[in-house]
């Protein structure tokens, strides 16, 4: 069930987001497994239509802010006012009182701003005044930034980077893709097209389901070492955290769960690997001077770690 589910869930989304498969379900795999999304692509790519297309497929509320650099705070976490009369605080839910966020641009708002969506992020919920709000289930924060044209940008700290589960470039069509979308887009809104397979309780139980896709032992302490090694090199500055390694966790099982498997083997891991850990490496300015690169470094790290073999058996979900 879950499997015929999510296969309309992508087929739906690829009305507007053409040739992209493997990108669309990256994403269902990170909202599945209860994570974030960082889309960093250069512009009119698809970045803020992918967004849209899963919040109609998944049937949840959806809000977006376009990041400027006088976007405040309390557009994001909310603020409170005195209630007329009788001067009681009211509370003005922000942005992220919606089921799927869309932070457009989030490079180009200041450090301040950025931060206003940790506490949503990691807890599910936000402080204003001293008062925490509950936000709604699932809460899910899809951010998109350009890695051009970066004069008055602020590039995302560690700490707001860690939070985000993986990290994604679309990239450019094909050219048999683009003809396609040209040929279909021409006159018609395709998100319009797009109809709603699930509602949130739905997306909400399966992802409580995902904690009982069962990892071995071997598997996890492959996935570990994978992690650990990144903390090792001594190119590296800033390596793969604790946090990170239970986000690959959660998209292995997310992975597995997309094979029709109740349990995850290595290439689950090894699938979704880079995506998890790209953008929690940090190198040091030597290495970076050297030519190397924190995809290139996670690409050696999977050719160079042995791999456990583990006898599996396929079942049906």
């Amino acid at each position: 069930m879950i499997i015929k589910q999510s296969e309309q869930i992508m087929k739906e989304v690829g009305k507007v987001l053409i040739g992209k498969e493997e990108v669309i379900g990256k994403v269902l795999m990170a909202i599945y497994a209860g994570g974030h999304v960082l889309l960093e692509d250069t512009p009119g790519v698809g970045k803020t239509t992918l967004a849209l297309g899963f919040s109609r497929a998944l049937g949840l509320e959806y809000k977006r802010i376009q990041f400027t650099p006088d976007t405040m705070p309390s557009d994001i976490t909310g603020y409170t006012v005195l209630g007329q009369g009788n001067g009681e605080a009211l509370y003005r839910p922000g942005a992220v009182h919606t089921n799927l966020f869309l932070g457009d641009e989030i490079n180009r708002t200041s450090p301040k701003t950025q931060s206003a969506l940790l506490e949503a992020m990691e807890e599910g919920n936000v402080t204003v005044d001293g008062v925490t709000y509950l936000l709604p289930r699932p809460f899910i924060c899809i951010a998109t930034q350009n890695p051009v044209g970066m004069s008055g940008t602020q590039p995302l700290p560690e700490s707001q980077l860690d939070r985000f589960m993986i990290r994604l470039s679309i990239g450019y069509p094909s050219t048999e893709d683009q003809i396609r979308i040209l040929d279909e887009k021409q006159d018609q809104n395709t998100l319009d097209e797009v109809r709603a397979i699930v509602t949130r309780d739905m997306v909400l139980e399966v992802q409580n389901y995902l904690s009982t896709i069962r990892m071995t032992r071997d598997v996890l302490r492959y996935m570990t070492i994978l992690c650990e090694r990144t903390r090792e090199d001594p190119g590296v500055e800033l390596g793969v955290s604790p946090r990170g390694i239970i986000a690959l966790s959660r998209m292995a099982r997310a992975k597995a769960l997309l094979s029709e498997r109740d349990y995850v083997v290595p290439e689950d891991v090894r699938a979704v690997f880079k995506d998890v850990c790209v953008h929690r490496v940090i190198l040091k300015p030597q290495a970076k001077m050297e030519g190397q690169t924190a995809a290139g470094l996670l690409e050696n790290i999977m050719q160079t770690t042995k791999v456990p073999a583990l006898p599996g058996r396929r079942e049906r979900i």
